[in-house]
């Protein structure tokens, strides 16, 4: 009996080390898998957009440690207030940064506001995401992204179109060749306008400024299609740019356009731009033309492949490239590289900007501008 009871301890030992060993490993298996929150911090509040935070907030993907308003009108009065410490909001940008040290810093205050937020960020290795576009003019963007490549930072701009699984669809068949060479791209974007789709207060006081968002329907939407058209062609310039812009509703927008439309040319192409704020419907849809096929983005998830028949819906993205902010965060920690020709990227949207400049100089002039 004691020869059995020390051969069942003998075996039981060994056992129970193992079985201890296994749950260790599963604990420290599962410490390491557990996803810390994305620490961003928000510069700048006045942006309507700023509800896709509030929803990632909502969801538990970012951990907002900080954030900064100039407007003390609207520091402690916007979607986010009530949601996070008082102590998290601050007047000084400088002062957020240095005390939060967040890991990224994603822009929503007003587009001339972008070079300010950037220029901020840079020397503090801050990476930055933007709402489109990127800046109000050339010059802001250069300096952009000099100060990008100097310190090393990821400078991205977010379009909401950036994520509809139909334009990812449209580039994929474009690149393998199912409708032959693109000969025309028109892109169509806009609603009834800021103010009928009662947009807030702060933001209508900088999106209808000529100088704090560079234009009107221009630049709010004809951005769009300006990133688009760049991407769909590999990141080529076009080589001149022809626009007329309108002051459909000068009761209205006073000060900026309300109608805009872009003639892009390249070499065998032709690309139009149609921005407005006068559609009698919200719309952000795409024709291409190949010479040997045809494709309507027709919204977010559907997509036709000729002029008589319905879209279909195409398969949903997959995270990171179906979110602005899981794209954000898996390019800061290095999980996807960000190429020089994607919609997102430095590259695509100092095009865009020179595009836009492009097309406001040519509506003063009445006559294309050519690219260099």
């Amino acid at each position: 009996m004691a020869i059995l009871l020390e051969n069942e301890l003998t075996m039981y030992n060994p056992l129970k080390k193992r079985f201890a060993a296994i749950l260790l490993l599963t604990a420290l298996c599962s410490t390491l898998l557990a996803k810390e929150p994305f620490r961003i911090a928000v510069a700048g509040i006045t942006h309507d957009h700023l509800n896709g935070v509030v929803n990632q907030l909502r969801q538990g993907d970012i951990q907002v440690v900080g954030v900064w308003e100039a407007d003390a009108r609207y520091l402690h009065n916007n979607s986010l207030t009530g949601k996070l410490p008082e102590d998290l909001f601050f007047s000084d940008l400088g002062t957020m940064l240095d005390r939060t040290k967040p890991e990224a810093v994603v822009a929503y205050g007003s587009i001339k506001e972008h070079l300010a937020v950037v220029e901020a960020c840079a020397p503090r290795g801050i990476h930055v995401m933007v709402e489109k576009p990127l800046a109000t003019t050339v010059k802001d963007a250069e300096r952009m992204a000099a100060l990008a490549r100097k310190h090393g930072i990821l400078l991205l701009t977010n379009y909401e179109t950036t994520w509809y699984a139909s334009n990812r669809y449209v580039k994929q068949e474009v690149d393998a060749g199912k409708i032959g060479p693109i000969f025309r791209i028109e892109v169509y974007d806009g609603h009834q306008g800021p103010v009928e789709i009662n947009c807030s207060k702060k933001f209508l006081e900088w999106l209808t400024d000529p100088v704090l968002n560079g234009g009107g329907a221009v630049m709010d939407f004809g951005c769009y299609g300006a990133n688009l058209a760049t991407w769909l062609l590999g990141g080529k310039k076009p080589s001149s740019v022809y626009a007329v812009l309108q002051h459909l509703k000068p009761d209205v927008y006073p000060k900026v356009d309300d109608d805009a439309t872009i003639i892009l040319k390249y070499p065998g192409t032709t690309v139009e731009i149609n921005a407005s704020w006068n559609w009698p419907v919200n719309r952000k849809d795409m024709y291409v033309y190949g010479n040997d096929g045809f494709l309507y983005q027709a919204n977010p998830r559907r997509v036709g492949t000729s002029l008589n028949s319905g879209a279909e819906e195409v398969k949903a993205l997959e995270a990171p490239y179906d979110n602005p902010f899981r794209y954000f965060e898996a390019a800061v920690h290095g999980e996807i590289t960000v190429s020089p020709t994607d919609l997102s990227s430095l590259e695509n949207n100092l095009i865009v900007v020179e595009i836009l400049t492009a097309a406001k100089k040519s509506s003063e002039t009445g006559r294309p501008v050519k690219l260099k």
